[in-house]
């Protein structure tokens, strides 16, 4: 029997949430919205005689959430998960200098010195 680590899951797919818990969530955000719409409007009539202010602030906000609980239902799927890193990062190679006339230097194999009998190509 394999032994379970009680470590961090990780999402290994880049794919979206399904159709049908995509729509269930922005009923439920505009559902939401909407009760809060209607309490604002029961405060507006109820605090208009007692507190002015406070029902002009419920009665603004009560006109205004139908269009932002529109907007937020309507703005779309959320954007797919980016992939998790698969590889690590090896060592950096050091940037090639620019030569002279500008261009990039070439690399050149070191060439043993002039006194010395090795070959170019002796690999001791």
């Amino acid at each position: 029997m394999r032994k379970q680590s009680s470590g961090q899951a990780f999402r290994i797919t880049g794919a979206r949430q399904g159709l049908s818990e995509d729509v269930r969530g922005r009923q439920r955000r505009y559902v939401i919205s909407m009760a809060v719409r209607t309490v604002a409007v029961v405060l507006t009539v109820v605090l208009w005689n007692i507190e002015r202010p406070v029902a002009i602030a419920t009665l603004v906000l009560g006109l205004t959430l139908p269009y932002i609980a529109v907007v937020i239902a309507n703005a779309g799927r959320e954007n797919a998960p980016s992939l998790p890193k698969t590889f690590v990062a090896g060592p950096t190679r050091p940037m090639l200098t620019p030569g002279a006339d500008g261009a990039p230097a070439e690399s050149v194999p070191e060439r043993p010195a002039a006194g010395s009998s090795r070959s170019p190509h002796d690999p001791s």
